[in-house]
């Protein structure tokens, strides 16, 4: 497993032709401490597939800011050095194996979808009186975790929350979800950080 730096992050994301998991995490937050082993689980298992890097964000605090690392644990997947997915919190070792799967998948339905999909949630925040995060890459990244649940359970589901299979739970979480007003309230951006003040 690779540790990563503000100055070789670059590099070790595309010195390989395989996936990334780049999980990024601070040696103080128990959340990340508890998915770390799981991640080394998936890794392992996935090793064909995908390789397991770890970025501390209290010591390199300028690629966390780049990839708008704001919570953690924050997970981000990228192909041939490029976020493609991403997700925030713990998850449960098969969420995590389907997430890269799906992530992954050749003809996945993202790009044809992404400027309509922009366009619908840039109208929906300028009516409800906030805005779309200024970053397009990190709306992109957002947005290629809607379509991808889109394209796996049916609806498109906030990428940043976990979708449980209970229909009348998760029904909360198709974005824009039953959370995000209050949060953009009180932090000033949703969770996913797609929309913001």
């Amino acid at each position: 497993m690779n540790i990563l730096t503000d100055e070789n992050f670059d590099k070790e994301i595309t010195a390989t032709d395989k996936l990334v998991l780049v999980d990024f995490f601070a040696t103080w937050c128990e959340p990340c401490t508890m998915l770390a082993p799981v991640l080394e689980k998936v890794a392992e298992d996935m090793k064909d597939v995908v390789v397991l890097m770890k970025a501390n964000v209290d010591e390199f605090p300028i690629t966390a800011g780049k990839y708008k690392v704001e919570k953690i644990p924050t997970v981000i997947l990228f192909k041939s050095g490029k976020p493609i997915s991403g997700f925030v919190g713990l998850a449960p070792e098969e969420s995590i194996k389907d997430f890269i799967k799906n992530s992954s998948k050749p003809g996945t339905p993202v790009e044809p979808d992404i400027n309509e999909t922009m366009d619908r949630y840039d109208n929906y925040a300028k009516s409800n009186g906030f805005r779309l995060n200024p970053d397009k890459k990190a709306v992109e990244r957002v947005l290629k975790g809607l379509i991808a649940n889109e394209a796996k359970h049916g609806k498109k589901y906030c990428p940043c929350r976990r979708v449980t299979g209970d229909v009348e739970v998760d029904s909360k979480i198709i974005c824009p979800c039953a959370f995000h007003k209050d949060e953009i309230e009180k932090d000033g951006h949703c969770l996913c950080n797609l929309f913001v003040k």
